[in-house]
């Protein structure tokens, strides 16, 4: 079985885009990259680092220090797919992030988004 292209594609070539969306609506790069250490435990520059190697988006969840517990909390649907449904890891890990970041692009405040 071949590997979704969504793993193999760097986080870094999908960040801009990430960053783009929220700045659109308002709101900054810093927030962006704090839902992504949020989620994923990587420290600013640890997250800075990943970008530069050009990690693909299997590898940067794999490797992440410490995975939120309090992601479980993520729910909705991204890609007219349910996040909470999604089996596969990997597949979900991208889901709840690309929903933590719709739900910053829709103004939602970053204490709702962090599930605080």
């Amino acid at each position: 079985m071949t590997k979704h292209r969504l793993y193999t594609m760097s986080v870094a070539s999908v960040y801009p885009l990430y960053v783009t969306k929220a700045e659109k609506k308002g709101r900054t790069k810093t927030e962006v990259d704090e839902i992504i250490r949020w989620l994923t435990g990587y420290s600013q520059e640890e997250l800075e680092a990943q970008m530069e190697k050009q990690t693909d988006f299997e590898t940067f969840f794999v490797e992440a220090p410490q995975l939120n517990p309090s992601r479980a909390l993520i729910k909705g649907v991204v890609c007219g797919v349910r996040v909470e449904d999604i089996e596969e890891p990997t597949m979900q890990e991208i889901r709840y992030l690309d929903k933590l970041i719709d739900e910053l692009a829709k103004g939602k405040a970053m204490d709702k988004i962090l599930r605080k």
